[in-house]
C-alpha cells in the first residue's frame, strides 16, 4: 500500500462514522461499522511499524483492554451461591423463587445480550485509534478534512430536515425517533449533532495555525476556507437550536483562541480565564436545564426537577447494585424497577443523562476508578499537549475531547458510534509523540533578493 493511500484509510473511516453511526438505532450501520473496525484492528495488529508506539498510547492502549476485560467479565456465568449475594440481585432471585425454579448460573450483568452489543460498540474507536497509531494510516489535516466534510454534510441535511413542509413528519431525518423540529443532520438526536458542532471549532483554529507558517497565498487561502465552514458551523447550531450548543459553544471559542495566540501573548491569560468562566456558566445552565433538545423551554422548575429525579432515582440504583454494577447497556432495563409507578407514563428513560453517573451504575467501583485513571491519563496528555511538545492538532484534541467529557456531565454523546470515533482521533492526537523541530539556516535566516536596474 502507498503511502497517500495508508494516510488515507483513517480519514475515510472517520467519515464513515460520521454518517452511519449516528444513533443506536442504526442497526446495520452499526454492523458495517463494526465489521470494517474489525477489519482495521487486524490490519493495525499485523502492520509491521517502524518505530515503538509513544508511552502514552500504550499507556492508554492498556487501559482500553483493561476495560475491554471488565466487559467481558460482566458476560462469564457464575453460580448461584455467589450471584444472589451480589447487590441489586434480590429481585431477580425473589422471580425464581416465586416460579419454584432452581436459579441457574447467570452473567454479573443483568442484561447479557446488551452488554454484549455494549462491547461491539468500542470497535469503531478502537480501530480508529490502533489504526493511526499502531498503522500510521493518517494525516492530521486529512482527519480535520474528514470531520469538517462530515460537519458540513450534517448541516446541509439538517437544512432540508427544518426546511421541509412538516419538519416534524420529515422523510429527511434518518431515524425512527430523531429530535423532529431541528437539525439532527447524521444523529437521532440534535444535542449529539450540537456535540459535533463544537468539536469542530477548535481544529478550524488548528488547521489555520498549522498553515500560517506556509507561504502567504497557502496561508490565506486556508484562513478563506476556515473563515467560510466557520460561518456554515454558526448556521448550523442556529439550526440546532440545542441548548448544548448555545452553552458550551463560548468557551470552546475561548479556548480555540489559545491556539493562535503566542505563547508570550498578554491575551492568553485572559482567554483562559474567559474560557474558565465561560463553562462554569455553561455547566449550570445544562444542569438545570430541560433534557429536550427541541427547543427552549418556559419550565425550568419542572426540568430541574426531572433531571433531578433522574440522577436522584439512579444513585439509588447505583448505591445497590454497588460493588460490581449490574453491567454495560443496562441502565435503561434497571432504571424502570425504581421509577414511581404513579409517575410513570409513554415517554421512557433510556440514559441518566449524565454518562459518569450511569457508568458507575453499570461497571461498579471497578468502573470508577478506570474512569479516574483514565481522566489521569487525559489530564497528563492535556499538559503535555500545551506545555511539552504538542501541536495546534494536538492542542485542539484537548480542547475537543474535553467539550465531549463536560458534554457527557448532561447528556449522552459518547454512547454513538460517530462522537465515540471523534473522540478515539482526538485521544491518538494527543498520544502522538512530535519530533522537535529542526531549524534549518533558512529558517534562521530570511531570504534576500537582489534587484538589478
Amino acid at each position: 500500500m502507498t503511502t497517500r493511500a495508508r494516510q488515507a484509510v483513517a480519514p475515510a473511516y472517520l467519515l464513515i462514522c460520521l454518517i452511519l453511526g449516528g444513533s443506536g438505532q442504526g442497526i446495520w450501520a452499526n454492523m458495517v461499522l463494526q465489521l470494517l473496525g474489525l477489519a482495521l484492528i487486524a490490519w493495525a495488529a499485523l502492520a509491521p511499524s517502524k518505530s515503538t508506539l509513544p508511552a502514552a498510547a500504550r499507556q492508554l492502549l492498556l487501559i482500553a483492554l483493561i476495560a475491554t476485560a471488565l466487559i467481558a467479565i460482566q458476560l462469564i456465568p457464575v453460580p448461584p451461591a455467589l450471584w444472589t449475594h451480589l447487590g441489586g440481585r434480590t429481585a431477580l432471585a425473589d422471580g425464581y423463587a416465586v416460579l419454584t425454579m432452581r436459579p441457574l448460573w447467570l452473567p454479573l450483568s443483568v442484561t447479557p445480550y446488551r452488554t454484549l452489543d455494549a462491547l461491539f460498540g468500542l470497535i469503531p474507536p478502537l480501530a480508529l485509534y490502533c489504526a493511526m497509531l499502531r498503522a500510521n494510516a493518517y494525516r492530521s489535516s486529512w482527519l480535520v478534512a474528514a470531520l469538517l466534510a462530515g460537519t458540513v454534510g450534517g448541516i446541509l441535511l439538517g437544512a432540508l430536515q427544518v426546511s421541509s413542509g412538516n419538519p416534524d413528519t420529515s422523510s429527511w431525518y434518518l431515524y425512527a425517533e430523531s429530535s423532529f423540529g431541528v437539525a439532527s443532520g447524521f444523529f437521532a438526536n440534535a444535542n449529539h449533532m450540537a456535540t459535533l458542532l463544537m468539536v469542530t471549532l477548535p481544529y478550524l483554529a488548528a488547521l489555520y495555525a498549522a498553515a500560517r507558517s506556509s507561504s502567504r497565498q497557502r496561508s490565506s487561502a486556508v484562513l478563506m476556507l476556515v473563515a467560510g465552514v466557520a460561518v456554515v458551523v454558526v448556521v448550523g447550531i442556529l439550526l440546532n437550536r440545542s441548548l448544548a450548543a448555545y452553552g458550551l459553544t463560548p468557551p470552546v471559542l475561548a479556548a480555540s483562541a489559545l491556539i493562535l495566540l503566542g505563547q508570550r501573548s498578554r491575551w492568553r491569560s485572559w482567554a483562559l480565564l474567559l474560557a474558565g468562566l465561560l463553562l462554569i456558566a455553561a455547566v449550570a445552565a445544562l444542569a438545570t436545564s430541560s433534557i429536550r433538545s427541541s427547543q427552549f423551554e418556559s419550565d425550568a422548575p419542572t426540568s430541574l426537577q426531572t433531571r433531578q429525579e433522574m440522577l436522584s432515582t439512579t444513585a439509588r440504583a447505583v448505591r445497590d447494585f454497588m460493588p460490581w454494577g449490574s453491567g454495560l447497556g443496562s441502565f435503561r432495563s434497571v432504571y424502570q424497577l425504581y421509577e414511581d409507578p404513579a409517575d410513570v407514563t409513554n415517554t421512557y428513560v433510556i440514559h441518566a443523562h449524565n454518562d459518569y453517573v450511569e457508568l458507575a451504575l453499570e461497571t461498579g467501583i471497578p468502573g470508577v476508578l478506570l474512569l479516574i485513571l483514565f481522566l489521569g491519563w487525559w489530564a497528563r496528555a492535556s499538559w503535555r499537549a500545551w506545555f511539552a511538545d504538542g501541536g495546534p492538532y494536538a492542542r485542539a484534541a484537548s480542547i475537543a475531547s474535553a467539550a465531549i467529557l463536560v458534554h457527557s456531565l448532561v447528556d449522552f454523546p459518547l454512547r454513538t458510534a460517530a462522537i465515540s470515533a471523534v473522540f478515539a482521533m482526538c485521544l491518538a492526537l494527543m498520544s502522538e509523540r512530535r519530533p522537535p523541530p529542526v531549524r534549518t539556516r533558512s529558517d534562521l535566516w530570511p531570504t534576500r533578493h537582489v534587484v538589478v536596474k
